[in-house]
């Protein structure tokens, strides 16, 4: 048997089982390993169906010029098919991509124009505008547009997601997937979910992106953006692919932490792997620890390969000068609550207590905040400085319950969040983090405790 050309081998990837940096997680966790595609990336499946619907829609045709914006994964599966096909190939690239990804589509026959990372997507210098530049100024030229493209997601609901079915013969519980374009996140969801409607589908987001703030409150907040080093997921824009309605949660990771665990997956799984695969992996562990049950089957898509990264986070230096390969003594929310001097007592107040005992309390344990139990379950918190406003405000506030001020709980974070992590969780409406450990002893993290940290 043989194959007539390198496209027919796209898709079928396999899944690997992840077994040492799942340890202590309930349940089974796959990664969906798309470098096994003939680009190395997840990218070549919808690559090949954008160019096959645009031929019959009469939009491309021979000898035609391809033109698209790509981090460089998509621009390699474009440029596979149109070797096979016959076409040309133009891609503009933010200058944050990585040199590897540049070079291998110049390998390719394919044309680069690198345009500024930090402008506004509607900036003409932007590598969105300067693709839709060039599409209207270059006859016969096709652009694919694989952020609006609807063949994106048609192309994983019709493969992507029968695959995983498959191969997990239906027992799949849980779907993990960076959301970039959103066409694989919600084109596999799609298919799943027609399949199963429990499926419970995690996205995973970056800090500075505004996928997850949006789904949660639908609002588009630009606060949100700000640049962030990750490749491949995460936008300053809502791709018509991205269909919030088939994401249950989101999930944010950050650039260190993403890049710690993409070389963790390479040393401990033996899974030579892109970026957004350790943010993939990182956020779905996030996610295990608190949901994951026996029995449930998560699938984690990996969408790339670490040839992309050689001279970033496979790279010790790099890694030094952007601070991901710190030594500090307190690395995670694990190595923080064993510095406590073994004191795992924690602190609550319930919330029929009156406001101005619990003023009390917290004056004599001399802490700034505390939870709000109703019997065993945590049902909110006090802070300090909020009781006062409330006090000022109304003084007979002092003999209502508890329960009647209180704010919503701490949130709990995983026993192996970073410093990163931990401090980009607790601002002004968050002032602590709760996490759990092997015990399922619940501990308070505080501002204090993070000072601490970073200082010792």
């Amino acid at each position: 048997m043989y194959y007539n050309s390198i496209i027919e081998t796209i898709g079928n990837t396999p899944l690997v089982k992840l077994n040492r940096v799942t340890k202590g997680i309930k349940g089974t966790i796959l990664g969906k390993v798309e470098y096994f595609n003939p680009g190395n990336s997840v990218k070549d499946r919808i690559a090949l169906r954008m160019i096959e619907d645009a031929e019959k829609a009469g939009k491309l045709k021979p000898g035609g010029t391809i033109i698209e914006g790509t981090s460089g994964n998509t621009g390699m599966g474009l440029a596979l098919a149109a070797v096979a096909k016959g076409y040309k190939c133009i891609f503009t690239m933010a200058d944050k991509q990585s040199k590897e990804k540049m070079d291998i589509l110049r390998a390719v026959g394919a044309e680069i124009v690198v345009c500024p990372t930090n402008v506004e997507p509607e900036d003409p210098r932007s590598y969105y505008s300067v693709a839709r530049r060039l599409n209207q100024e270059i006859p016969n030229s096709f652009y694919p547009n694989q952020y609006d493209n609807l063949s994106n997601t048609a192309a994983h609901y019709e493969a992507t997601g029968p695959e995983i079915w498959q191969q997990t013969e239906g027992k799949i519980t849980h779907y993990v997937s960076t959301v970039g374009t959103g066409g694989t996140m919600c084109g596999t969801a799609k298919y799943l979910k027609e399949q199963n409607p429990d499926i419970v589908t995690v996205g995973i987001d970056t800090y500075g992106s505004v996928f997850k703030k949006y789904k949660e409150t639908g609002v588009f907040d630009r606060n949100e953006i700000y640049p962030y080093l990750t490749e491949g997921f995460g936008e300053d824009i809502l791709p018509k692919n991205v269909d919030f309605d088939l994401i249950d949660h989101f999930i944010k990771v950050t650039d260190k932490d993403g890049a710690i665990m993409t070389r963790r997956l390479s040393r401990e799984e033996g899974l030579f792997v892109g970026w957004s695969c350790g943010s993939a992996v990182f956020g779905a562990l996030e996610y295990a620890r608190q949901h994951l049950k026996e029995g449930d089957l998560m699938v984690v898509v990996l969408p790339d390969h670490g040839t992309r990264y050689l001279a970033k986070i496979y790279n010790d230096s790099w890694m030094k000068d952007h601070g991901f390969l710190e030594s500090r003594d307190f690395a995670t929310a694990r190595d923080i609550i064993h510095t406590k001097n073994g004191s795992d007592r924690l602190l609550t107040i319930d919330r029929h207590t009156r406001v101005g005992e619990a003023v009390r309390q917290l004056t004599k344990e001399g802490i700034s905040q505390i939870p709000v139990t109703d019997g065993d379950n945590i049902v909110g918190s006090l802070v300090d400085s909020k009781l006062l406003s409330h006090l000022i405000e109304n003084p007979e506030v002092k003999e209502q319950a508890v329960g009647e001020v209180m704010d919503k709980p701490f949130k709990f974070v995983a026993l192996d969040s970073t410093l990163d992590t931990l401090s980009s969780l607790i601002d002004k409406d968050n002032k602590a983090l709760l996490v759990r450990d092997e015990h399922n002893g619940v501990h308070i993290i505080t501002q204090a405790d993070l000072l601490l940290a970073m200082t010792t």
